[in-house]
Parts: C-alpha cells; structure tokens; sequence
C-alpha cells in the first residue's frame, strides 16, 4: 500500500539511502539534492510502500512565481524519484496516483497542479500520463536537461 507523508526528521537517514539510476540523476536530482532545498515555498514529502520508504517529491507552492505556463495560484510537483531498486515495478505510477487523494486533503486551496517532464524521460511520462496528468500541448524550455512536456491534474 502506497503512503504519502510530509517527510519527518526520522526519515532522513533513509532517504539519504535512495538512490536513482545514473541516467535519471539530471532529471530528479539526487536524495542528497532534494533534502538539500530549504525554500519556505517547497514542501518535501516522502513515498511509502508498506511502511517503507521508497521515494520522495515536493510540492513548490510558489511555483507560479517562477514558470509563466503555472496559472496564478497553482502548485508544482518537483522532484519525484522512487528508488531505484524499487522502481519498474509499478509503484511509481501508483504513487503518483495517490497524489491525487493527498492534494485533495492538503492542498485543497489550489486549483491546479503542475510539472514538467523531460522529453528524453519518456518512462516518467508515461508514468504521469497513465496516473491521469494531462498534457497542455506545449513545451517548457528552460529546462537544464532540455525541452520539457507540461503537464497538469485540476485538483478542485
């Protein structure tokens, strides 16, 4: 069963474990990077399966102030990484399906959410895609990786 919580303190010391594949790393980042943002308008959770800790996103809720295609008081998922010896098992897929339950319970004052997914990341596409994320039809360009699909799910 999929379980998705604000992260704790207690679970640090295993996040700090979770690794991602090399090739996906300029994609997500590192554990490393992700505990390393310390934005007030970035809100870091942690992904359980059975009680045991396999991934972790954030929620930017400024992220309207840095992306021109986020519409005024959306929200942004960033960051999203499962473990990489968790992942082509479908657990990716479901927890991105669990957030849409956890958004509705905790993030119920925004309309919409928002994220990018690199166009040479085609399994974190399909991953988003097949949860129920809606392509706009455009690109995000100032990506690091290159071009980027916008996508987005209307929580209210």
């Amino acid at each position: 069963m999929i379980k998705l919580e604000k992260l704790n303190a207690s679970d640090i010391p295993v996040l700090c474990s979770i690794t991602v594949h090399d090739d996906q790393v300029k994609f997500v980042g590192t554990a490393k990077d992700f505990l390393a943002d310390k934005n007030e308008s970035t809100h870091l959770h942690v992904i359980k399966h059975n009680d045991q800790l396999i991934g972790c996103f954030k929620i930017d809720i400024a992220y309207a102030d840095d992306y021109d295609f986020c519409t005024k008081g959306s929200i942004g998922l960033r960051t999203f990484l499962i473990d990489a010896r968790q992942q082509g098992r479908g657990l990716g897929t479901s927890a991105v399906k669990a957030l849409f339950p956890y958004l509705k319970e905790n993030y119920a004052n925004y309309p919409r959410l928002y994220l990018t997914v690199n166009c040479k990341n085609p399994a974190a596409y399909t991953c988003y895609q097949k949860a129920g994320f809606h392509e706009t039809g455009e690109q995000y360009l100032g990506g690091a990786a290159g071009p980027q699909h916008i996508m987005y799910w209307d929580i209210q």
